[in-house]
């Protein structure tokens, strides 16, 4: 039995997708600013990273993960000691990906109201 989804769940599905691998690079650039590798130009390159992440979650109602990459993106460009930056970088890392766990399972759910298909 197919589950009959709305336009907007396949589009938000479709774009859930592509969400791992940025995850994975978020990551690697989060643990090399830890072990003091990463450059001004990687970490600008994460933040602009995070805000792609937020333009496009924002424009598909994934307010969750829109909000995160926001604060993530925020925090990435602030000043302050890098140890804390890193810090609140891994939590919010995992925060994201709470949310988007949250978005799959709610894009993946026939919205209310609508029947399974070849019912």
């Amino acid at each position: 039995m197919a589950l009959k989804l709305s336009s907007r769940q396949q589009a938000q599905l479709a774009y859930l997708q592509t969400l791992p691998p940025r995850f994975d690079r978020i990551r690697a650039v989060v643990e090399e600013m830890a072990a003091l590798r990463a450059d001004d130009i990687v970490v600008r390159g994460l933040a602009r990273l995070l805000d792609q992440i937020k333009g496009e979650a924002g424009a598909l109602s994934l307010t969750g993960i829109a909000e995160t990459a926001g604060i993530m993106g925020t925090m990435t460009r602030r000043g302050g000691g890098l140890q804390m930056k890193v810090r609140g970088l891994r939590e919010l890392l995992g925060s994201l990906k709470i949310n988007y766990e949250a978005a799959v399972r709610a894009a993946s759910t026939p919205e209310a109201g609508q029947e399974p298909a070849g019912s």
